[in-house]
Parts: C-alpha cells; sequence; structure tokens
C-alpha cells in the first residue's frame, strides 16, 4: 500500500474515489512490469472498498468489476528433475555436508511431503502429530514478531492435512532432536525464534550442483511427486490434486471440499511415495511400472 496505493490515490476521500482512479492505478503498476503486484492490488483494493461498503461510508464498490483492466501474470514454471535422475538426487541429498545437518534434513522433508515453501519455513512442532500421523498445516499462523509473511498457513487459505509416511517419521524425528525445544521446525542459526531463510533449500541444492533456475529447485519437487503419482495409476487425479493442494477452480465444488477428502487414500499415497523414493535409491524403477506390479497384489 505504501508503495503503490497511497502515493496515488492516498490523499482522496474514500467517497471521491471512481472506477477510473483504480485503474490508472493498476495500469501505473502495470508498466512498471510487476503483474502479480498488480493483480494483488487489484484484489487488495477491492476487498477495502468492500468493506467501506459494509460501513456505510460509499453505497457501491468502485474497485470491483476490474478484471481484465490489467493482462494477467505470467506462470512461473519451476524446473523439476525428470524421475529417472531420483537415484541421483537422493544420493546427493544424502552425502550433503556442505552445510549444516538441520539443512539437509529440510531438502529430504521437502521431497517426501512436497509442501510449498512456506508452509515449511514457518511450520511449528504443534501443527504434527506423531499419533496420528498427520502434519495439519493452519490457513494462518501466529506471526512471528518482525519477521514478514510469517502468518501465512497453507497456500489456499485453508487447513492442509499432510498424512506422515514412516520415512517422513523418521525424518521429524531427527529433526526434532535438534530443534524439538524450539517453536520452529527449522529456526534460524542466528536466531531461533526467526526462521530458516526463504533460499535455504535452494541454496543447498545449489551446493549439490543443481542448477536451480534451470535443473531443479525446492518447488520442483512437487512437479515431481505429481508426476509419479499420477503415472502410477494408483491413485485419482482428485486424490492427488487433493494432496497437492491446488486450487480448486470450480468455485462450487470448492466451497464443499473439506480438508480431510480422499484422506485414507492420501495416507497410502504419501506412504507409496516414500517407498518409491527408498526404491529408486540404487536404481531407478518407472512409477508406472511400480504401480501395475502393485495393483496385482
Amino acid at each position: 500500500m505504501n508503495n503503490h496505493i497511497f502515493p496515488v490515490i492516498g490523499h482522496l476521500p474514500v467517497a471521491e474515489l471512481k472506477p477510473r482512479h483504480f485503474i490508472d492505478l493498476l495500469k501505473g503498476i502495470e508498466q512498471k512490469g510487476l503483474l502479480e503486484v498488480a493483480a494483488r492490488t487489484r484484489q487488495h483494493m477491492c476487498n477495502i472498498m468492500r468493506h467501506a461498503v459494509h460501513q456505510g461510508m460509499i453505497e457501491s464498490n468502485p474497485a470491483s468489476n476490474l478484471e481484465g483492466i490489467i493482462a494477467a501474470p505470467v506462470k512461473r514454471h519451476y524446473p523439476a528433475l525428470p524421475l529417472e535422475r531420483l537415484p541421483e538426487l537422493l544420493s546427493r541429498i544424502d552425502g550433503y555436508h556442505q552445510g549444516r545437518e538441520l539443512t539437509r534434513l529440510a531438502v529430504s522433508l521437502t521431497l517426501h511431503v512436497f509442501i510449498r515453501s512456506s508452509e515449511l519455513r514457518f511450520a511449528r512442532w504443534t501443527e504434527i502429530s506423531f499419533t496420528n500421523k498427520i502434519w495439519t498445516i493452519p490457513a494462518t499462523r501466529e506471526p512471528l514478531p518482525g519477521v514478514r509473511y510469517s502468518s501465512r498457513g497453507a497456500k489456499m487459505r485453508t487447513p492442509h492435512i499432510v498424512p506422515l509416511s514412516q520415512q517422513t517419521i523418521d525424518i521429524l524425528k531427527q529433526i526434532r532432536e535438534i530443534s524439538g525445544d524450539q517453536e520452529l521446525l527449522f529456526p534460524s542459526i542466528h536466531n531461533p525464534s526467526r526462521p530458516m531463510s526463504e533460499n535455504t533449500v535452494n541454496k543447498a541444492l545449489r551446493l549439490m550442483e543443481y542448477n536451480t533456475k534451470e535443473d531443479v529447485c525446492g518447488h520442483g519437487f512437487r512437479a515431481m511427486a505429481c508426476s509419479a503419482l499420477i503415472e502410477s495409476g494408483l491413485w485419482s487425479q482428485d486424490a492427488v490434486e487433493r494432496q497437492m493442494s491446488h486450487q480448486e477452480r470450480n468455485s462450487v465444488r470448492a466451497a464443499y471440499i473439506h480438508k480431510a477428502e480422499h484422506l485414507e487414500a492420501r495416507k497410502a499415497m504419501m506412504q507409496w511415495w516414500s517407498d518409491y523414493l527408498d526404491r529408486c535409491r540404487e536404481e531407478f524403477v518407472p512409477s508406472y511400472i511400480l504401480g501395475h506390479q502393485q495393483s496385482k497384489v
């Protein structure tokens, strides 16, 4: 708001704001090439003006119906390794000694649970139930003092359930030996009340001699897991989508989706993925072959 909204329309009374003001503001941001910022600003302004309507300050929302005024942000594609290179990746993770052990475990955990960076960085021990073998990422988190965006929880703004495989539990227990007395799973080495850097996982991958702009990045683990799960043929795409925590495009259906939808299938899915990673440590096995073998059992 300080960078883009206030300098342009901050001097105007709310009642004097017209659609033209918001259009000009958004076009100015768009011309700077900040398409994602422009999209977020449009939504933010719409919410503010909606609140003004609710408070009786104005009769209608002048910031509504501005869809299509600016170009849509270009979706970012994150690099991911082909599954054939899983043995190499697993070997490099196991052999990572260029940094602290907690960093290696963060990379390993990311591969097993394929959650998003902020979901991992700001994770608290209170979210994890070893008894139920469940990690529940809340919609929002208690913000950490002085840490931007630390209130971020699950990206879709609804609680996200991550069933924990036995391998994932073993990794978490190793992490607990290091940071179990802290609030955060991955505290900063310099200040345990703050989280590890958002670049920690990708920096570790670069030290493993991966180009995180071309070969693989932490977010790319999600694409790798998704590919293997779909190609295995063992689960419906809908169940995989639920575990990936992808946004439901059908707004009516989204309102009725429960966080635990397909949970039993997702428990089996997460254990299968960890088992598949173990199977690929020595030699790559196509996921569809392993899935075909298991479907006959």
